[in-house]
């Protein structure tokens, strides 16, 4: 039955194949190697987004919350969620610069960069794994080939509706 519903879907719907949707291809890439990651995560008490920012900060140093958010592809109040605990566990700070009251500051403690040197060898094990089964050129050719992706989405603008074409009602509530 499932396969008699797509195919009249398919047929009266012009789009490809929703087995041929690359972001829903880029998903099931992701989780697949989210899969080897996550267990460790649990083990160390960390959710994904968590050592998103604990990486980020350890690599570009203190950043202004709006910077953290577009360097871990966080939503900003994702981010405004999130800092509280991490920064209770204290493996953040903030702080908020004399020019701007409203703006904040995120560093990495010590707590967290200990946390970062612990787990980092289960980090690199897991890579490995994954490299060995995959194969660094087509590794390196892939992050490379995901940048050029990157770069390529972002410009131009996305496709918009076409003009006169009715929202949803839903749409319509959001933008009064």
């Amino acid at each position: 039955m499932g396969k008699l519903n797509e195919s009249i879907a398919e047929r009266a719907v012009p789009m490809r194949a929703f087995s041929k949707s690359l972001p829903t291809e880029l998903l099931r890439a992701r989780e697949a190697v989210m899969r080897q990651f996550r267990p460790g995560l649990r083990g160390i008490g960390l959710t994904e987004q968590q050592w998103r920012i604990l990486r980020a900060l350890a690599h570009h140093g203190p950043l202004e919350a709006s910077e953290l958010a577009e360097a871990t592809c966080l939503l900003a109040p994702s981010i405004s969620r999130i800092l509280p605990d991490m920064e209770a566990r204290q493996l953040i700070s903030r702080r908020q610069p004399n020019s701007d009251l409203r703006r904040s500051v995120v560093s990495l403690e010590r707590k967290g960069l200990r946390l970062i040197a612990v787990h980092a060898p289960s980090v690199e094990r897991i890579y490995a794994a994954i490299t060995a089964r995959f194969g660094q050129e087509r590794l390196n050719q892939l992050v490379g080939l995901l940048h050029d992706l990157e770069d390529a989405a972002r410009l131009p603008a996305p496709v918009r509706a076409p003009p006169g074409k009715p929202r949803s009602r839903s749409m319509a509530r959001r933008s009064r």
